[in-house]
């Protein structure tokens, strides 16, 4: 018996149509239903938020971008098509305790501030991501504020201001005890950059913001 290993990029939005699918025929809906809407509608933003956050877990605490935001997007994907489709059942509650309990999880690990500012990003609506970055570094909590500081570096990168992005690496080689030098900070930037423009990709947003 062979096994074929599935690309990450393609089993994120496998799963999520998985996950859709198995809710829909819980709940008894036709495809154009308004549970079945809200099903798909749910799951993507729960997937892409989920995503990006699994990237800011990665910066913060270590890891690899791209298998964090794999690993974001399952939960929240999750979370967004049980809470779009919910048939009302005591184990559909469990099942969608569960879940958000594992989103939970990764708002918890960088912040409100950030976790919020993460659909903002993803949606080139840069204006309010380095708000939310502003508010996160104010934190008392360091992983916080880590995390609020990466969310600013990104958006400025996303916006394709470098020069700015790039004044912030001293104060990551500071606060970032797996930074050890501009050069690190640059090279972790442009992998969490090109997750985040993948995961815009795989849910059918522009992969790079124009304006």
């Amino acid at each position: 018996m062979s096994c074929t290993t599935v690309p990450a990029r393609l089993f994120i939005p496998l799963l999520v149509l998985m996950i859709i699918g198995l809710v829909t025929q819980l709940t008894g809906c036709a495809s154009d239903s308004y549970a079945a809407k809200g099903a798909t509608k749910g799951a993507t933003t729960g997937a892409v938020s989920g995503a990006v956050g699994g990237i800011f877990t990665a910066l913060v605490f270590g890891g690899d971008p791209a298998e964090a935001a794999a690993r974001g997007a399952v939960y929240g994907g999750a979370v967004g098509g049980t809470a779009g489709a919910i048939a009302g059942s005591e184990a559909d509650r469990q099942v969608k305790q569960r879940q958000e309990a594992q989103l939970a999880k990764l708002r918890q690990k960088i912040g409100d501030e950030t976790f919020t500012g993460l659909e903002a990003l993803a949606d080139c609506r840069h204006d309010v991501s380095l708000r939310q970055a502003t508010k996160a570094q104010q934190s008392e909590n360091p992983n916080y504020a880590l995390a609020g500081l990466w969310l600013e570096v990104l958006s400025y990168a996303d916006q394709k201001d470098e020069t700015k992005a790039r004044s912030l690496f001293p104060t990551l080689v500071k606060k970032d005890w797996d930074i050890k030098s501009e050069a690190q900070a640059e090279e972790a930037m442009r992998k969490a950059l090109n997750s985040l423009m993948d995961i815009r990709e795989e849910y059918k947003l522009p992969r790079v913001c124009s304006g």
